[in-house]
């Protein structure tokens, strides 16, 4: 009996307290949604391959004609899994400069470069000539982790179809072009630049629980009746958790360099889009506040926000791209909605490519907006909802 009126208990104190039950059971679901949304939507990661393909069509001695650049675009894009969703997004420009800057951004993977005389060289070995040879350029970031993945299975297909139409083991050569100093780039430096934005992140306790333990203790209702603005009372707060925010970057930076980390581009310009993502991170903590009404509560409800900007920014795992609309001649997608989106892909730039301050005005001005946009909604629920 005794059990039963300690489970009595407990029911009841639950239903004072539903916010913390729901969430707690929601929050597994929550991640099957968010790996959901990390392997593209369709239980399938897609990677990007860009191709110039310039490649002319020859008649071979037998009259027929070999488009072997064709036939090889063909093959990548026939590559799929058991359930049809295709392992390669394969798109052909004829722009490098362009190309090479979506391979900067993390728009792409990797690009292709197929040469003029590929069909007349693979013809020729074919005909009998073993001095005749060609090759395929492979460009990328050797420090984003889709690079890897997508390059193999390009350089496989076009491998394998030249050994298939020539019977040689290596007619076409594969040349490897990485781009600003990322093939000198460790594994562990690969994963500095979103280390420093999940050190930002990280920040989204302080940000939540710092408000609801002045909510809970009765201290913010005793600061208003001294008057106290909104504007002072969080931009005090602001400003101590963005010095937290700073000195946490530093503290990692000091880290990281100990162990072998090398920033290829300015410090100062790291620094910047690290202080703005933090202002987005305290927005979002300023909203948990909003509908907390103890620290607990502060706790449970940040981790849902964070599983988002952890999982779904790139500063953990990289992300497939689906682009829902085309913005200043970049696609856009779901993702590049959370802030910390804009500050993982500025800092892959700075750190690895050496990128300066002209390098990242998108990423920048992005980041910016958005994070202006998550701390006003922070700063006028609060207002509404914790100062009347």
């Amino acid at each position: 009996m005794r059990l039963l009126s300690v489970f009595r208990k407990r029911f009841r104190e639950s239903k004072r307290d539903l916010w913390v039950l729901l969430l707690s059971l929601a929050f597994a679901p929550l991640f099957v949604f968010i790996y959901w949304l990390m392997t593209g939507g369709t239980g399938s990661t897609s990677y990007s391959v860009l191709v110039i393909n310039q490649d002319r069509p020859v008649l071979r001695t037998d009259g027929s004609t070999l488009s072997a650049g064709e036939d090889i675009i063909t093959g990548l894009r026939g590559l799929a899994y058991e359930n049809g969703s295709p392992l390669l997004r394969v798109a052909l420009t004829d722009d490098r400069a362009g190309a090479e800057q979506k391979l900067r951004d993390r728009a792409a993977a990797v690009l292709a470069i197929i040469p003029e005389d590929f069909s007349a060289q693979l013809a020729a070995f074919q005909g009998g000539d073993l001095s005749a040879g060609t090759n395929i350029t492979f460009i990328g970031d050797l420090s984003n982790p889709t690079y890897t993945v997508a390059a193999v299975m390009v350089m496989t297909i076009a491998d394998s179809y030249a050994q298939g139409i020539t019977d040689a083991p290596r007619p076409v050569e594969l040349v490897e072009v990485p781009m600003g100093a990322s093939a000198a780039r460790t594994e562990f430096e690969n994963y500095i630049p979103g280390l420093f934005i999940f050190s930002v992140i990280i920040l989204i306790f302080q940000a939540a629980m710092t408000p609801a333990r002045d909510i809970e203790n009765g201290a913010l209702r005793r600061l208003r009746l001294t008057r106290l603005t909104s504007l002072e009372y969080l931009g005090g707060i602001t400003l101590w958790l963005t010095l937290v925010a700073l000195l946490e970057v530093v503290i990692t930076y000091a880290t990281a360099v100990a162990f072998g980390f090398r920033s290829q581009g300015p410090l100062w310009l790291a620094a910047l889009v690290t202080a703005i993502a933090c202002l987005s991170v305290i927005g979002a903590g300023l909203i948990v506040a909003c509908f907390s009404k103890s620290v607990s509560q502060a706790f449970v409800i940040a981790n849902f926000p964070l599983g988002f900007l952890m999982f779904l920014t790139g500063s953990i795992f990289p992300l497939p791209r689906t682009n829902l609309f085309t913005l200043f001649g970049r696609g856009i997608a779901i993702y590049d909605f959370l802030p910390p989106t804009h500050a993982v892909i500025a800092l892959n730039k700075i750190f690895t490519l050496g990128a300066g301050l002209e390098d990242v005005v998108f990423e920048l001005t992005a980041l910016t907006l958005l994070s202006a946009f998550y701390f006003g909604i922070g700063v006028w629920l609060f207002k509404r909802t914790q100062m009347r």
